[in-house]
């Protein structure tokens, strides 16, 4: 520093930058322009990433921060930032802490009082959800669901009866499984779309069904290879059971008045006999409407 320079004291900040998940053109200009300024690029593996800085002609170090040491090693990304070094955090793929790591990093910079700057692009769940033809203004994202089959099924029956759009990640290796998994627990005749390799060469969607595209799938070995987004249409009561008595809404409103919504649902599904899931979504409808 020269005599006439005032000492750095201000943070820089931290920036969540969304990488392609596939098509290189998906990069967006200004996420270019972030990655080439900043002093330090955190990213999920150093080695993928330096493939496509490579590619784009940015020449910003890369340091490592994946799920094994960024809870642990997050204070160096913190000292930078404090010291008034700008940072980038990326993932190999889409949006990072979208089912990447990235959540402890961001938590321990708010914490810190460093600014967090979303730099949005790519995410898998998204673009599938805006070509899926399912509902699309209340969805639900489960992430990865557990490897094992027992463990599968018992995390698809909490969700059996959620009315919204379902929106999981699986691996290629446990795709078939896993939809026949759902075809088990929600119903051969549940809607559902499988998104594989989203913007790249073999791009797939392919809505049907849960029993024909578990047939389906199965069928062809191809379809089980690359990443994958699986999204299931949300229960729907039978007709029988869609309607909600004016006795049931009338205990509902007193309990609204008293408690929490989630708290409201279930103690009046007790008293009514209604559906538990039925009475949060009018619940939802009456709070929206007041």
């Amino acid at each position: 520093m020269t005599a006439n320079e005032a000492p750095r004291s201000a943070a820089g900040t931290l920036f969540v930058v969304a990488t392609p998940i596939g098509n290189l053109d998906d990069l967006s200009a200004r996420a270019l322009k972030v990655l080439g300024e900043v002093a330090l690029i955190a990213a999920e593996d150093t080695r993928h990433s330096a493939r496509l800085m490579q590619h784009f002609g940015i020449g910003t170090p890369l340091a490592a921060c994946h799920e094994h040491n960024e809870r642990d090693e997050g204070n160096r990304f913190i000292e930078r930032l404090l010291a008034g070094d700008d940072v980038a955090l990326i993932s190999d793929a889409g949006t990072p802490l979208i089912s990447d790591p990235g959540y402890h990093l961001v938590r321990q910079a708010r914490a810190a009082g460093v600014r967090v700057v979303p730099v949005p692009g790519a995410c898998a769940l998204i673009a599938a959800l805006s070509a899926a033809g399912l509902p699309s203004d209340r969805f639900v994202f489960e992430g990865f669901l557990p490897a094992k089959t027992v463990g599968r099924r018992a995390r698809l029956e909490l969700v059996r009866e959620e009315p919204r759009t379902l929106i999981f990640y699986e691996a290629p290796h446990r795709i078939l499984e896993c939809l026949q998994d759902m075809r088990e627990v929600f119903g051969g005749e549940r809607l559902a779309l499988l998104a594989r390799e989203l913007t790249k060469t073999f791009e797939t969607l392919q809505g049907m069904p849960l029993e024909q595209l578990c047939d389906w799938v199965a069928a062809d070995a191809n379809q089980q290879r690359g990443e994958c987004v699986v999204l299931v249409a949300g229960w729907q009561a039978p007709e029988d059971e869609a309607a909600v008595s004016v006795e049931a809404l009338r205990v509902l409103d007193l309990l609204l008045a008293e408690m929490p919504l989630k708290r409201a649902a279930a103690l009046a599904a007790q008293i009514t006999g209604v559906r538990k899931n039925l009475l949060y979504q009018a619940a939802l409808e009456r709070q929206q409407d007041v």
